[in-house]
């Protein structure tokens, strides 16, 4: 049955978790320094959990921390295999809420230290090495959630496993992005498998269109060029405090208790993605096959 809430998309994060009590929680909210993340921290904060902004940038992410009433900063490079092991390694005590929320969108072509393409290897292969390192954590909070951000951008591509990381193939940016936030899904697909047995609990999600730093790489002409391609040239923005709604959905709400292994927008399930429209999943993000497949390969990158 498909999931569905009083909330919507113009909902905002402060609204899907009004009334919640997050008192005895810890949550980590990566990128937590910028755009969807200081909201998605603010909402689970004021919700009464003990929440921990993982960030390149720490004093950017101490100033954050400050005002939205975070516990406590930790560095993290997702690109750096070494900086995730750090933070996984010093994490102490369970932990009941891991958000997997920072991101890099349609950069110029770069390669991790590993020779990895830079958005797969920060959008997905860092989340699934920190999600990974910290499951004892998650196992110990017995009842712990996980939250993908994902994007409607999963929409250009699948993940292209006979070359992900464009050995062989041109790069093209938005391609590369496309197939990272596809992994973010099918990363829900399966470790919500592995592991809600142990009582953790994994779901995807789209934000929503936001203009936030993630944007960086992408020009005004390009961003509307794309737009046009994908028939939707004047897209309605939301708010930052909107595009977090269904994140602290996923992470906090009650309403989303025992629900895992799906992709929501707009804080509710998505449907099916149908032909010409930037709305719903792609069936290709929700192939088991997929997920098991590029579960066994995420598992090999980073055991290397």
């Amino acid at each position: 049955m498909t999931v569905t809430t009083p909330f919507g998309k113009a909902s905002t994060a402060a609204e899907v978790l009004a009334g919640v009590d997050l008192g005895g929680k810890r949550a980590l909210v990566t990128g937590g320094a910028s755009g969807i993340g200081v909201e998605t921290a603010r909402a689970l904060a004021a919700a009464g959990a003990e929440v921990t902004l993982a960030a390149r940038d720490v004093t950017a992410a101490a100033r954050v921390a400050a005002e939205v009433k975070a516990h406590g900063v930790v560095p993290l490079d997702l690109a750096d295999q070494g900086s995730v092991r750090e933070l996984t390694g010093a994490w102490e005590g369970p932990l009941h809420i891991l958000v997997n929320n920072a991101g890099v969108m349609a950069r110029p072509l770069g390669r991790s230290p590993e020779g990895w393409e830079l958005q797969f290897a920060t959008n997905h292969l860092g989340h699934f090495a920190l999600a990974s390192g910290l499951l004892p954590a998650l196992r110990a909070a017995h009842g712990a959630r996980v939250v993908s951000v994902s994007s409607a951008g999963h929409l250009f591509s699948p993940v292209v496993f006979d070359d992900i990381h464009f050995e062989r193939r041109e790069y093209e940016p938005w391609s590369a992005y496309g197939q990272s936030k596809t992994a973010n899904i099918l990363f829900a697909v399966e470790a919500n498998r592995r592991w809600s047995g142990d009582g953790v609990l994994v779901n995807a999600l789209h934000p929503g269109s936001i203009q936030t730093n993630l944007q960086r790489y992408v020009d005004a002409a390009e961003l509307q060029r794309l737009r046009a391609a994908t028939g939707n040239p004047n897209p309605e923005l939301k708010t930052v405090e909107q595009g977090a709604a269904t994140s602290a959905l996923l992470a906090g709400s009650p309403l989303l208790d025992g629900v895992g292994g799906r992709y929501f927008e707009n804080c509710n399930e998505a449907g099916p993605n149908q032909p010409g429209t930037r709305t719903g999943v792609a069936a290709y993000a929700l192939d088991p096959d997929a997920a098991a497949r590029l579960w066994t390969i995420s598992e090999q990158e980073v055991s290397r």
